[in-house]
């Protein structure tokens, strides 16, 4: 599977300043969302570093807590 955005939501927090808390749903494993740079659009999202993120993997099913690690000038994210 590939990145969506569709399954991207903002949960909690403000549009500006502070963490927020996410949640992306996806037919895809924890370990590969977790991939540098997965999150293609993410910036242009408004995620950014210290962001929190629930990751449900519709497949397995599971459901994980991510942090987004960083963010880069092409706007991709990558979580830890």
């Amino acid at each position: 599977m590939a990145y969506a955005n569709t399954g991207l939501h903002l949960i909690a927090g403000a549009l500006s300043g502070g963490p927020r808390l996410w949640l992306y749903t996806s037919a895809d494993a924890h370990g590969s969302v977790d991939a540098s740079g997965y999150f293609t659009d993410g910036a242009d999202f408004g995620l950014t570093e210290d962001d929190a993120m629930i990751v449900v993997d519709t497949n397995t099913p599971t459901c994980t807590i991510h942090q987004v690690a960083s963010t880069t000038t092409i706007t991709a994210a990558t979580l830890s």
